[in-house]
């Protein structure tokens, strides 16, 4: 049974190819991504969202990797944190993705394209806000 898998062949010397899977690609600039302050999480599509349903995390969930020769192309959707300056933030997923793949590859990244796709309030805010919403809910009805 064949994998169909997308790699990228990187000449090392003349006693062989090293080939890196785009997936591979994708994980690194996922994982760069997420270190940068002010990104709350990667937006997938909804077919990544039913496979995480089952358990099964995605690692490059919000990536696309397109490579030609030894030219990368990524392209990045993030959802950032309320009150961030989304051009700031955006611009270091660009620094941090572009300077860790070309480290860890050796590839060349032409472009780093980062797409907003939602914003999100803290996850404590979120909690209290909910508590809150239940106390009044519970007054109300008495």
């Amino acid at each position: 049974m064949a994998v169909d898998e997308k790699k990228t062949n990187t000449n090392i010397d003349s006693e062989g190819n090293v080939c890196i899977s785009d997936d591979v690609i994708a994980t690194i600039a996922s994982i760069a991504t997420k270190t940068v302050d002010g990104v709350f999480e990667m937006a997938g599509s909804i077919t990544g969202g039913f496979v995480e349903l089952f358990g099964k995390k995605n690692p490059s969930k919000g990536v696309k990797v397109s490579i030609t020769d030894n030219d990368v192309a990524i392209d990045i959707d993030v959802v950032v944190k309320f009150g961030v300056k989304i051009p700031d933030v955006a611009e270091e997923v660009q620094d941090k993705v572009k300077n860790e793949v070309e480290a860890m590859t050796g590839l060349n990244v032409v472009a780093v394209n980062v797409n907003v796709e939602g914003i999100r309030i803290s996850s404590k805010v979120d909690e209290n806000a909910e508590d809150g919403a239940d106390a009044e809910n519970a007054e109300s009805e008495e």
